[in-house]
């Protein structure tokens, strides 16, 4: 390989941080209690994931968020 006097060497590039994921905004007003629909919805989806993955859903769910919504924050926190 031929030499290049002169040229400085490249200086290795850091790795950019990665931009946290932006949550999506509640669809619906905080709450301290699910509705009647979201109650009926867990009893069902909770049979399916996991007691921390329930928990974050019904905190989600709370605080305005839908259960789309709140199962996909959930899944990117804990997973199934």
């Amino acid at each position: 390989m031929p030499v290049h006097y002169g040229a400085k060497p490249k200086a290795k590039a850091k790795p950019k941080a990665k931009p946290k994921a932006k949550l999506p905004k509640p669809l619906n007003k905080p709450r301290k209690q699910l509705s009647k629909l979201q109650k009926e919805f867990m009893k069902e989806h909770k049979k399916k994931h996991s007691d921390k993955h329930n928990k974050e859903m019904v905190k989600q769910m709370k605080k305005g968020f839908c259960i789309q919504q709140s199962h996909t924050i959930a899944m990117k926190k804990i997973g199934k």
